[in-house]
């Protein structure tokens, strides 16, 4: 069972054919101007609004990713997927601002409550970003899919693994360089119920397979059900010293999510991608107005609930099929011979069960679903990248570039980032996992993003001084992490030497890292501002809480019905329900 059959290429041959179609449609629409091509002409409904945010991230790194994580750590990493109350802040707190404004990039909103400066280096670094996360690991995955499903094929000396890569981007740069992000929006909402649609499949058969849920947590253990998980773990005593023996290490070099970490440090990523990030806040700029912009955050956060069942839970299955030697296949692939997990076989757990528990044409379904996440989000970070590039880097130094001019550089910047994410594949391949490369890359960029979007937002009195500092800093700390952490991760059996500052910095779990950096960023904005001179109050009007109108405050008042609030209160009690039920 480990290709696939006729009745299953037949289904995915469909499930393309429907792609083409919707994306055809789409492009014979206009798309002549910039804000037709980067914002959709502003033209967006909430459905389509929050279908898109959801399909865009709910993609490689989750299908590969998060399953392979659910297969290594359990339910550990659940803390990110119910950040959806950051979808929440998004929609109340951030997005008044962005669509006041009028702008087409999170950027452009820094250069105007701050300098252009700081919209050049948060440009910059968002790029280097999309290369190093969304771009290279949307293709990694799509290698991981097809190496599972077709392990046997190879093209020019090209194995299933670089011919998937390859593959993938082809079909999702042709739809969306042609017809931007339109083209993206309404082809992810499609996406969307098929991936849903086909992980409730793999869920269900999943644990039919494994005997029902009671079989699954005895199988399991407890532990991996457990969202908390201990400073350090069990046997083990912990230190301030920086040390890693067998049976005592430092508190802040144990890499298993403890639930410090994740109660103070996962929120600063999530607040980053959920509120400030280009990939998705550019969706929510593509709405008409404030009302069904804030409409299409909600339904989104309800969505991005559904990744803790259809996804960390099918990665348990796995798991346990593999644990308890019910499927043979299974303990070869993901376990070691003294019984562990192979955390880089693990990455591999989602195709796995789809190649492996689901009958044929089911099996189809699945892999278009499959596909649908590997293309949405390829998709998304290739139409924010090309808005990036083209309308904070071009534009700024051509203003005099016609609106046709600015759309064909948007669709060669989309090419060259592409490009760039293929060479940067080795890396990711060295990594631990994919969602812990993921993450542990974001946490080191999103602190000074973070810091200078919500306290410009919130405090009046900081200005365009403390703000560059504040990103120099911290994404000098940030690099400076990276720089630490690539030669371990690319170089086999390279270390430093145990106790030197740079096996300490490599060592430091990334999520302490990340706080670090924050309290850091924080310290510097304010120090800095309150050194200079406030900005005038014509510059700031209507780009922080302090200086909004009472026309802004009423317009924004008879933005929402009591429906939003309730739907929005929902949210936060099922978040809160998940959180005990897990505990």
């Amino acid at each position: 069972m480990g290709t696939l059959a006729v009745l299953d290429w037949i289904v995915i041959a469909g499930y393309f054919l429907i792609i083409a179609g919707v994306a055809w449609w789409v492009i014979k629409q206009k798309t002549d101007t910039a804000t037709d091509y980067f914002l959709a002409g502003r033209h967006l409904g909430w459905m389509i609004v929050g279908t898109s945010i959801f399909a865009s991230n709910i993609g490689s790194e989750h299908l590969v990713g998060l399953a392979g994580s659910g297969t290594t750590d359990g339910m550990a990493m659940a803390h990110y997927e119910l950040h959806a109350w950051c979808l929440l802040v998004l929609g109340w707190v951030m997005l008044p601002f962005f669509i006041r404004s009028k702008v087409f990039t999170m950027p452009e909103f820094l250069e105007k409550r701050f300098s252009p400066l700081a919209r050049t280096i948060l440009s910059g670094i968002s790029l280097v970003a999309y290369v190093l996360t969304k771009i290279a690991v949307g293709i990694f995955a799509g290698g991981i899919v097809f190496s599972v499903l077709l392990p046997n094929i190879s093209f020019l000396g090209l194995n299933s693994f670089w011919i998937g890569s390859i593959l993938v981007i082809v079909f999702t740069g042709i739809y969306t360089i042609l017809g931007g992000l339109r083209a993206v929006a309404y082809t992810e909402a499609l996406q969307t119920l098929v991936l849903v649609f086909g992980s409730i499949l793999v869920l269900i058969y999943g644990l039919k397979a494994i005997g029902g849920w009671d079989a699954l947590y005895s199988i399991a253990g407890e532990e991996m059900f457990n969202l908390w998980k201990p400073i350090v773990p069990d046997g083990m005593e912990g230190t301030w010293a920086p040390v890693m023996e067998e049976d005592r290490m430092a508190w802040y070099f144990n890499t298993n999510y403890p639930w410090v970490a994740m109660l103070f440090a996962a929120p600063i990523v999530g607040l980053w991608y959920w509120t400030t990030d280009q990939y998705i806040v550019q969706r929510a700029l593509g709405a008409p107005n404030e009302t069904e912009g804030r409409r299409g955050t909600i339904a989104a956060a309800f969505l991005k609930l559904l990744p803790v069942f259809i996804f960390i839970i099918p990665g348990i299955i796995a798991f346990a099929l593999a644990k308890s030697g019910q499927m043979e296949i299974l303990t070869q692939e993901l376990m070691t011979e003294q019984g562990e997990v192979n955390t880089q076989n693990a990455q591999a757990a989602f195709p796995l069960l789809v190649a492996h528990i689901l009958p044929v044409g089911v099996r189809g379904i699945v892999v278009a679903g499959l596909l649908a996440a590997l293309m949405s989000s390829l998709a998304g970070v290739f139409n924010a990248s090309s808005t990036l590039f083209t309308m904070d880097f071009y534009k700024k130094f051509r203003p005099e570039a016609s609106e046709e001019r600015l759309v064909m550089m948007g669709r060669i910047a989309t090419v060259i980032m592409v490009i760039i994410g293929l060479l940067w594949i080795p890396v990711i391949q060295g990594s631990r996992g994919l969602y812990d490369y993921l993450q542990g890359v974001q946490s080191y960029l999103a602190p000074p993003i973070f810091v200078v979007f919500f306290l410009g937002v919130f405090n009046k009195r900081l200005n365009k001084d403390g703000a560059l500092w504040s990103l120099f800093i911290g994404f000098g700390l940030g690099v400076f992490r990276l720089a630490v952490d690539t030669p371990v991760t690319l170089i086999d059996g390279f270390q430093y030497a145990e106790g030197s500052f740079l096996w300490i910095v490599n060592n430091i779990f990334f999520q302490y890292y990340s706080v670090i950096i924050t309290i850091v960023c924080i310290a510097t904005m304010f120090i800095v501002s309150y050194m200079t001179p406030a900005p005038s109050y014509e510059k700031i009007a209507g780009l922080t809480y302090g200086t909004l109108s009472e026309e802004d405050k009423q317009a924004s008042r008879d933005s929402y019905t009591k429906l939003d609030v309730f739907l929005s209160v929902l949210l936060i009690v099922v978040i809160a329900g998940i959180y005990i039920f897990f505990s």
